[in-house]
């Protein structure tokens, strides 16, 4: 059974956009998440002083993608001050640092790896560290303590906006009917047109279309911009993969639309809503309409 979580977050000058410092309730671990043009203010902050991890960020859009940088530091604000020469392309940094003197050197070399390996699976956002760093040896006691602490601090990199550590998470099995406290993320639904077949649901993150879905090889004047500016994405990347005079979806991919999954299957404009049906021949907005009625 998941608990909920109080989550605090303190803006240093009343602004969300500037430097905030997080904190979650009985953890002894703190955040700080500060933009570039910033970078300069850190040095007055005593909690960016200490031993720590770091995450340097740059989030874009759905055509270019996101990119994202790991590191640790024994003083992790004089580190960044070096990073700020070495590292062009963020535009901002998260500071995660501890409330005590409990994080040392072989902690934070521990964190460092893990969460590396943790983005890199999670295949979100573009991992610019040229390698995986080497794990440290910890005791079991306190492999324990950093697991907890990257549970924590997991939350507090989705609560600041970031999902670098989240994988895209689907469900397995389709809900045949609506259950007493319905949730649309339980549906899975299908589009075919032509000979193309796609499977997608909608989460939390967005419209999750399924690896093996496929796309068309063709577009047609109709298909919005976006889209194809998404679709030249993903064949650069390798996301989609010729199959005969189509393409085919290599891994779970996030929309921010059901409509530009469908636009993206078809080649062509399309109502995603419409498009989208479920086992039981019902479209995504019928479903949705269901939903709403129960609630």
């Amino acid at each position: 059974m998941a608990f909920g979580r109080k989550v605090r977050i303190y803006l240093a000058d009343g602004a969300p956009s500037g430097i905030r410092h997080v904190e979650i309730a009985n953890w002894s671990g703190q955040a700080i998440a500060c933009p570039r043009s910033r970078l300069n203010e850190l040095k007055d902050w005593s909690e960016a002083q200490r031993p720590g991890v770091y995450f340097l960020l740059e989030k874009q859009t759905a055509e270019t993608g996101d990119r994202a940088y790991l590191g640790e530091s024994e003083n992790v604000v004089k580190r960044l001050s070096q990073q700020d020469k070495n590292q062009d392309f963020w535009n901002e940094v998260i500071i995660f640092t501890s409330k005590d003197e409990n994080l040392t050197k072989g902690h934070i070399k521990y964190l460092e790896s893990r969460l590396t390996t943790i983005s890199i699976e999670a295949d979100r956002y573009k991992i610019e560290n040229g390698n995986t760093p080497t794990e440290s040896l910890l005791p079991r006691a306190d492999k324990d303590s950093m697991e907890e602490y990257i549970h924590n601090l997991r939350i507090v990199m989705g609560t600041l906006g970031h999902r670098v550590l989240e994988p895209i998470k689907v469900v397995e099995s389709p809900q045949n009917e609506v259950p007493s406290k319905p949730k649309l993320s339980k549906f899975i639904f299908n589009f075919s047109i032509r000979d193309l077949n796609a499977k997608a649901q909608q989460t939390d993150d967005g419209f999750v279309l399924f690896k093996g879905s496929d796309i068309s090889g063709k577009t047609s004047k109709s298909m919005p911009g976006k889209t194809l500016s998404i679709r030249e994405k993903w064949i650069a990347d390798g996301t989609l993969v010729p199959n005969g005079e189509n393409f085919k979806l290599t891994k779970d991919s996030i929309l921010s639309s059901s409509s530009y999954a469908a636009v993206l299957v078809a080649g062509t404009s399309r109502s995603g809503p419409q498009s989208w049906i479920d086992e039981n021949g019902r479209s995504l907005k019928a479903v949705e309409e269901i939903l709403l009625a129960e609630t």
